[in-house]
């Protein structure tokens, strides 16, 4: 005869469900802890490659932003930063109703404009016309040609401009002198925008075309296999081939460009200007750097007001853009 003996065991009350949960997630997170660090000693080395550019995007890019408070503030370099009384809006407000406003904004505009319907084709058309060409050594001849002028320095590229088109000494105008003209002056009022413009296309053309070859080696060669057999010829290979497949690539970079529209190259203008051509060259970067730094009595406040105020207008252009893109031709940065 077996007999069972019953002991009395306290009855353990389950847990509540907030409590079970809240449990779970806090062992999900340790896990996702240790998972995270045993990756980071796994692939220490690409860690390590990622920590220079780290710190140059801290400390270059972000540290920056909070100097950014003297646009809001009467900045006097003897009570530094965050020492100036507090004005708000006052500079931004002061430049928008300034006399020199729409003049200034009239100049970036114009010059970012020309410059953008003058420039942004060339790099595509280039691309396009290279890759139809079936000598290799003409192609790598043309890109290097066209690449070299991105490496000159700025202040170089000024000075050749100087020394070519100048009124007087300038070669083209001794040229233009030779042959019974009369010398031009590529740097008045009047030609100021286009010595710019054509200038920077020599100097950029070939580095900003670098993107569309890699574009236009995924296309697939079957297809223009099968339209040269249903007789197409090259132009109407690459209208119907060749700039559908780069056509992400071209709007992502229209966006970026519109983006920067009141950005003007900086260094090249200021080198260009002269008082005959300020009237169409005072753009806002040259405008600011004036008041702030070439000043009789330095406006570092208002100078800076002014380049958040023209930040802030790039990055509303940027979004309308990008909106734009995306509800038109279904391609957006975002």
């Amino acid at each position: 005869m077996t007999t069972s003996v019953e002991t009395d065991r306290p009855e353990v009350a389950p847990e509540p469900p907030e409590t079970s949960a809240r449990t779970g997630r806090a062992e999900a997170r340790r896990l996702a802890r240790e998972s995270y660090w045993r990756r980071v000693k796994r692939h220490w080395q690409l860690y390590v490659l990622f920590l220079p550019p780290f710190i140059y995007v801290t400390v270059f890019l972000y540290g920056p932003l909070f100097g950014l408070q003297i646009a809001f503030r009467n900045f006097s370099p003897v009570t530094g930063i965050t020492g100036g009384d507090w004005v708000g809006l006052d500079h931004i407000i002061r430049f928008v109703t300034s006399y020199q406003f729409w003049p200034v904004m009239g100049n970036t505009l114009l010059l970012n404009g020309y410059e953008l319907l003058a420039l942004f084709p060339l790099p595509i058309v280039l691309a396009l016309l290279l890759n139809v060409v079936r000598s290799s050594g003409y192609r790598r001849s043309v890109q290097m040609i066209t690449y070299a002028p991105h490496f000159i320095s700025t202040v170089v590229v000024v000075g050749i401009i100087l020394m070519l088109f100048s009124p007087t000494s300038g070669i083209v105008n001794q040229a233009i002198g030779a042959l019974g003209g009369t010398p031009v002056d590529f740097l008045s009022a009047d030609m100021f925008r286009h010595t710019y413009v054509w200038s920077g296309a020599w100097q950029t053309l070939g580095y900003s075309a670098i993107i569309y070859p890699a574009a236009l080696a995924g296309v697939n060669p079957e297809l223009h296999e099968a339209a040269r057999v249903d007789g197409a010829n090259i132009l109407r290979r690459i209208w119907h081939i060749d700039l559908p497949s780069i056509m992400p690539v071209m709007i992502t970079l229209l966006i970026l460009n519109i983006g920067s529209v009141l950005t003007v190259g900086f260094e090249k203008v200021l080198l260009m200007q002269n008082s005959l051509n300020l009237s169409v060259s005072e753009v806002i970067d040259t405008y600011s750097y004036r008041l702030a730094f070439a000043g009789a009595i330095p406006q570092y406040s208002y100078g800076t007001a002014i380049g958040l105020f023209k930040s802030l207008i790039s990055l509303a252009l940027l979004l309308i853009a990008n909106a734009l893109a995306h509800r038109v031709a279904k391609q957006s940065l975002f």
